[in-house]
């Protein structure tokens, strides 16, 4: 009986071409197969490298099949490659059901480290980086996200986000809404490309930047948020937070919700919501 092959989760750029480290591509030659997240887009990488070992594709989608035939040939004494389109595999790409379902074997699993957005964001922010949160993407309706934001709103940690340009806006603007104006935020976009920005800022203020050029809503973002260690109860209108809820959902729903956000009731809500409008007429 052959010895099982082994996996190796493999790091590779988020841009830059020449963000690879010499063991990675020792690695892409060495193995009998590199399993990729699109075998169009990674076709790129390895031509450059002049690599030509046979790729096969492992994405969302085929993620439960493909692990089938992996494992397979890992069992027969194949070593294998796991890469996503960029940066560190499993970090909101693919790749996580596979890893699992190889340790289960008992067959091991080597990283080969290199680039990751979040971190080569972090390292660049000027924010605390010794603690921090990853958040990966955000939920991708309205509601769950403003509920997940407003959970995170006391988090000491910075938080870091991922985000694509078709929900940049939307996201940028819940973020205003749930932490006020001057939260100090940080979006690093485009990171080892050509045009590559950090822009550190706050969040009002980022906005307002992202508004003034249509080209700064384009490209892959990382957002940072500076952690907190102020007490929401004491530094945060939580009208606020319930006027932003009524833009989606009827009354009587968006009391509900802000109350389990907040912590205050909602009969005491109401009253406040009655009061300001009273003194808005």
């Amino acid at each position: 009986m052959s010895t099982p092959g082994i996996l190796y989760v493999v790091a590779t750029p988020i841009g830059n071409l020449q963000d690879i480290t010499y063991r990675a591509i020792n690695i892409f030659k060495y193995v009998d197969i590199i399993a990729v997240e699109d075998t169009r887009y990674s076709k790129k990488l390895m031509q450059h490298y002049g690599i030509t070992t046979a790729m096969i594709s492992l994405h969302n989608y085929n993620e439960i099949n493909r692990t089938k035939v992996i494992i397979k040939k890992l069992g027969q004494g194949q070593n294998i490659a796991l890469i996503s389109d960029a940066g560190t595999p499993v970090i909101s790409d693919p790749g996580f059901y596979l890893i699992r379902a190889v340790l289960s074997m008992g067959y091991k699993v080597t990283p080969i480290p290199g680039v990751c957005a979040a971190i080569a964001a972090l390292c660049v922010s000027g924010m605390p980086a010794h603690k921090f949160i990853f958040e990966g993407f955000l939920p991708s309706k309205q509601i769950q996200q403003l509920k997940r934001l407003q959970e995170l709103f006391n988090e000491n940690r910075t938080i870091i986000i991922y985000e694509s340009s078709h929900r940049l806006i939307t996201t940028i603007s819940n973020i205003h809404n749930i932490y006020g104006d001057n939260r100090e935020i940080v979006l690093a976009k485009e990171l080892t490309k050509i045009f590559e920005t950090i822009h550190i800022t706050t969040t009002k203020k980022l906005k307002e930047w992202l508004f003034e050029k249509h080209d700064r809503k384009k490209g892959e973002f990382v957002i940072l948020i500076k952690g907190t260690i102020t007490n929401i109860s004491n530094n945060y209108d939580h009208l606020h937070i319930l006027h932003t809820i009524l833009q989606y959902l009827p009354k009587k729903e968006s009391l509900t919700l802000t109350a389990k956000l907040t912590g205050i009731s909602k009969n005491k809500l109401y009253e406040n919501l009655l009061k300001a409008d009273q003194e808005e007429n």
